[in-house]
């Protein structure tokens, strides 16, 4: 019997147990591991609740857990209640799969002034994590300012955009629903470094900023080099971002609220009396390399709420070697050390799609059944010597029933028309379970 350990119930562990449970069948036990007492990760938490199509994909992560050689284990935080060398004693491998959950700091003067917020925040507080719950994000001015090229910053901008009607069939929680209700916010301006041709927003995210009911998007014909040009953009799969792009260019905004484009533009600080009133902001030029650089040109737009989507990295945790310029553990193709894995975005930064992390837990399971090849035995305790462990720090391990049961407790909670009402507190989950 071979006993693996994957760190992390997100996409990416979800994809590197169906993989390895494929692999060596009942000849191994897979536990999932997560700190939160609900798994799914950024299904649950990342996604946007407007997105349910895509949430879908838990279906698929069900019939994993519910396999008779796959266990999830819920609310055991690693490098708290156990470290990850204790893992490694117990498992023959363990697989970092924690995403990357931290912002990436902007490095400019200001960023720490109340109005200021990280994505994983701002994303993390409409969607209910337990860690974000609580944040408070400044709705009552009318100007915010979104800052980033990707798809998370359209998210941002268009959550803040729709009316509750377009919200109605989400799964935004509700004091994110109730809150942006009275949110006074009707200009939002989009950052971006470099040009319409570098931006990293797919099709899909960008044409529904055209479809919003009193939203739209406004971008300046003059941000674009000559339409010529766009023929290029085929290999990189970014003509029909682009595409859309010229699109709006051509549109004139007649809706109660405006979600705007500034290209070729980088902030350089945040300034306010006591919290964020203003975005200093220079213009930028693309250098022969591709890189924005400043051209000493500076303006000024008022934002009482301010939203850095620029990137994210995962957390360091003791015994796992970690590339701080990267934001992830080190590694060379998912392997950190022997018995020691990195999957999705702990093992490449925040980058693809969740798909993207499929054949990437795949590779890392096909790593470690050539290391450690079905038939053979390691001999470790696996999850009953994690049972015990647990048991002997007093640790309250949840498993996919009582997911379950929370699960149940969020649709019957469900205002109408919504999938759901996420619990989004851990002693709020617990206690439903039984637990004080």
């Amino acid at each position: 019997m071979r006993h693996f350990a994957i760190v992390g119930s997100g996409p990416a562990g979800f994809y590197t147990a169906e993989a390895l449970a494929k692999a060596y069948g009942e000849e191994a036990r897979i536990e999932i591991i997560d700190r939160l007492p609900v798994p799914y990760g950024l299904i649950r938490f990342g996604v946007a609740p407007d997105h349910q199509s895509i949430k879908k994909v838990a279906i698929r992560y069900d019939k994993v857990a519910e396999a008779d050689n796959v266990r999830f284990i819920g609310n055991v935080s690693i490098g708290d209640a156990v470290t990850v060398a204790e893992l490694r004693g117990l498992y023959d491998a363990v697989v970092m799969a924690t995403g990357a959950p931290h912002d990436r700091a902007l490095g400019i003067e200001g960023e720490d002034l109340p109005g200021v917020m990280g994505s994983a925040e701002f994303v993390g507080w409409y969607n209910g994590h337990p860690d974000h719950a609580d944040h408070r994000p400044p709705l009552e001015g009318t100007h915010a300012v979104v800052i980033g090229a990707g798809n998370v910053a359209l998210d941002v901008a268009r959550i803040l955009s729709k009316t509750l009607e377009e919200l109605g069939g989400s799964d935004i929680v509700d004091h994110a629903y109730r809150a942006l209700g009275q949110s006074q916010v009707r200009d939002i301006t989009i950052l971006a470094r470099r040009g319409p041709h570098q931006v990293a927003m797919t099709p899909k995210e960008l044409g529904e900023l055209g479809q919003l009911e009193i939203a739209c998007p406004i971008v300046d014909a003059a941000d674009f080099p000559p339409a010529d040009e766009d023929a290029a953009l085929e290999d990189r799969g970014l003509a029909k971002s682009v595409g859309l792009l010229r699109d709006y260019a051509a549109l004139e905004c007649d809706k109660d609220k405006a979600i705007r484009f500034d290209f070729y533009a980088r902030p350089v600080r945040i300034e306010g009396d006591g919290r964020a009133e203003r975005v200093i902001v220079e213009r930028t030029h693309i250098d022969a390399d591709g890189r924005a650089r400043g051209t000493g040109e500076e303006y000024v737009l008022p934002a009482s709420l301010v939203v850095s989507c620029i990137g994210y990295s995962s957390p360091p945790i003791e015994g796992v070697p970690y590339d701080h310029r990267g934001g992830r553990f080190a590694n060379e193709g998912g392997v950190i050390e022997d018995g020691l894995y990195a999957v999705g975005w702990a093992r490449r930064g925040p980058t693809g799609t969740i798909g993207t992390n499929r054949p990437d837990g795949y590779e890392v399971a096909a790593s470690i059944e050539a290391a450690m090849p079905v038939g053979s035995d390691g001999g470790k305790a696996g999850g009953g010597g994690l049972d015990a462990l647990l048991d002997s720090r007093d640790v309250l391990a949840t498993g996919f029933s009582d997911w379950r049961r929370i699960e149940a407790a969020e649709e019957a909670a469900a205002r109408e028309g919504a999938p759901r009402e996420k619990m989004v507190s851990t002693s709020e989950m617990l206690r439903l379970l039984g637990h004080k």
